[in-house]
């Protein structure tokens, strides 16, 4: 194991963590949007994004191409997508909004702010986690650097 494979897994995860609190940041903006796009002569309202984080798997070639020096091993989290939310849009009756619907509803985005606030405190923790742990990592190679000499 090389001494940077826990850089590289703890700044992997500092990057998909980055990723997610921006994708809940632009789903906390637009919680109000109720024009994202027209379609067949409707507003379509903002639809809530998710990110999708997968590990990142190494499979026997990596693994033996890692043993062998010709490749570090893939290793860390990886962004695998980022896909829409399907929960349906709440309907809210406003006949004087410029979206409203022949019936007077404008369809808005299917954005919790409670949910959005729960998963960017999360991401915040995560991303926290992994600067300690990166932190952890270069003390521990700073301390046995020191121990050499």
């Amino acid at each position: 194991m090389k001494i940077s494979n826990s850089f590289n897994i703890s700044s992997s995860a500092l990057t998909a963590q980055r990723l997610r609190m921006d994708v809940i940041s632009s789903n906390i903006a637009n919680a109000r949007t109720t024009r994202a796009s027209i379609e067949n002569g409707q507003a379509v309202p903002y639809r809530r994004k998710t990110v999708v984080m997968s590990p990142n798997k190494a499979d026997f070639s990596n693994m033996l191409d890692s043993v062998m020096g010709r490749k570090p091993a893939s290793q860390g989290v990886k962004i695998t997508q980022i896909t829409e939310d399907p929960t349906p849009f709440k309907p809210v009756y406003d006949p004087t909004h410029p979206d409203a619907d022949g019936e007077g509803y404008v369809y808005m985005p299917n954005v919790d702010l409670m949910k959005e606030m729960v998963d960017m405190i999360s991401a915040t923790r995560s991303y926290e986690a992994n600067i300690t742990a990166l932190n952890a990592s270069k003390a521990m190679i700073s301390k046995a650097l020191q121990i050499g000499k």
